[in-house]
């Protein structure tokens, strides 16, 4: 039972996550084609154009981390895991696994203090609380650990189970 649970949660995050993540991107590809069109069409970007798209960019990644690193599709080398007899590849992999929580948990705590530290600066072109954009940071390490927790200590897909 508590696996169907967890393939279902697992199934329903994954999607809403990446699917947020689109929308982000799409946000920033209209900010960046906006600013474009204002510098060489109009005669003048607006300052924010640039600053909202490295925001959405990095919102965009932290977002779409957990989903993806679910899904097996982050870069890894899975060789050792094939070499070694099942034992140890199990062992390697709950290791892997606790090594993945205990980072987003770490990242998600650090990049929460400092966005928290820095919320009595503003952003240039904004002109918002430095805070506000830093908070996505926490947002996706918070995502990478859910999704990490949810996958459990299962190898990870690799190129050749899509094959």
């Amino acid at each position: 039972m508590f696996n169907t649970l967890r393939s279902r949660l697992l199934a329903i995050s994954r999607p809403v996550t990446l699917t947020l993540a689109g929308a982000l991107l799409s946000l920033n590809v209209a900010a960046i084609l906006y600013g474009v069109f204002a510098r060489y069409i109009a005669g003048g970007a607006p300052i924010w154009t640039d600053e909202i798209s490295r925001f959405l960019i990095i919102a965009t990644v932290m977002l779409a981390a957990g989903a993806v690193w679910s899904e097996g599709g982050h870069m890894r080398v899975g060789l050792l895991e094939k070499l070694l007899p099942t034992p140890f590849a199990r062992l390697l992999n709950v290791y892997q696994w606790l090594l993945t929580l205990l980072i987003a948990a770490g990242g998600a705590w650090v990049s929460y203090s400092y966005a928290l530290s820095v919320s009595m600066f503003t952003t240039s072109g904004l002109g918002i609380s430095r805070t506000v954009p830093l908070l996505s940071l926490p947002v996706g390490f918070l995502l990478l650990a859910w999704h990490a927790l949810l996958y459990g200590p299962t190898p990870l897909k690799t190129v050749e189970d899509f094959l």
